[in-house]
């Protein structure tokens, strides 16, 4: 029998969970500042904030590293801001719960395309089905949706999938969190200019400043840099799976945060998917001998 070892046990597991309880409230947070900052204000100053406070954590480096490693952090912070921005903008157009569903797409597109188990498939399609029945979406009417959103949110989603990708490729290249350093700041260059544009005036009351501190901590450093690290020895098919915890999270967190109640449909879809996750990851980290 082999002992379980760090990479093999549920070390990198629990930091996907925990990353997944920070950015869920997080969100949750976000949802009172978007009013407030609009939606490339909210994302510019979640990403610039979170990019100063890694740049003093990680002190990144840049000797040592050539045309492939940069191409890597390119892909990883152009993936960082196409995500965040695009899903914020499908709010406008979308019930947060279709546009939620719809991002799932991504991640759980590439969890199917990544695996060559039949049980994990099933356990894929278990999830989506789970993701459904939390988003709300069999009482929304479809009159209330806009083909704009359905593109951004799809776009988010692609970007999520490249982000998994591109973050796991970055743990590889780079030591510590230098490489999510160097995409955060990356991800900042391309919103920011857009941001001062059209959102500048609300971007910089006090209050304002005050919750993007916290949503930086909550939804980009903490949550980024666990990712970072756990994707180092974790299997991107896991963690795609992972990631279908976040609608049930996000349910809780507001109920907890934002007082919203849980429907019926809602609490039997949650089973669903902490089920299906349960399942992928038992199987991936039963060690063997």
């Amino acid at each position: 029998m082999v002992t379980p070892s760090r990479e093999t046990s549920g070390y990198p597991v629990a930091l996907v969970l925990i990353s997944i309880l920070s950015v869920q409230f997080g969100g949750a947070l976000a949802s009172l500042l978007i009013p407030r900052a609009g939606v490339w204000g909210s994302v510019a100053l979640r990403l610039s904030i979170a990019g100063l406070i890694m740049l003093v954590i990680s002190r990144p480096k840049l000797a040592g590293h050539g045309w492939g490693d940069a191409a890597t952090v390119m892909g990883f912070g152009l993936s960082l801001a196409v995500m965040n921005t695009a899903f914020y903008a499908s709010l406008a157009h979308l019930p947060i719960g279709v546009a939620v569903t719809v991002e799932f797409i991504g991640p759980l597109t590439l969890s199917a395309a990544l695996s060559r188990r039949w049980a994990d498939r099933l356990a894929v399609l278990a999830a989506a089905s789970g993701v459904v029945m939390i988003s709300g979406i069999f009482d929304t009417s479809w009159e209330r949706v806009e083909y704009t959103g359905l593109a951004l949110a799809l776009l988010a989603g692609a970007a999520w999938a490249a982000y998994i990708i591109m973050s796991a490729r970055a743990g590889q290249r780079f030591p510590g969190t230098q490489g999510l350093t160097w995409a955060m700041l990356i991800a900042t260059a391309a919103v920011l200019p857009h941001a001062l544009y059209v959102d500048a005036r609300m971007m910089w009351d006090q209050e304002v400043i005050c919750y993007g501190v916290g949503i930086a901590l909550l939804s980009s450093v903490l949550p980024y840099s666990l990712e970072l690290v756990a994707l180092r020895t974790l299997d991107t098919r896991i963690f795609g799976i992972l990631l279908c915890l976040e609608p049930a999270v996000a349910a809780l967190a507001g109920f907890l945060m934002l007082h919203e109640t849980l429907t019926a449909m809602q609490l039997v879809g949650m089973s669903v998917v902490v089920g299906a996750a349960a399942v992928v990851t038992k199987r991936s980290s039963t060690p063997t001998g």
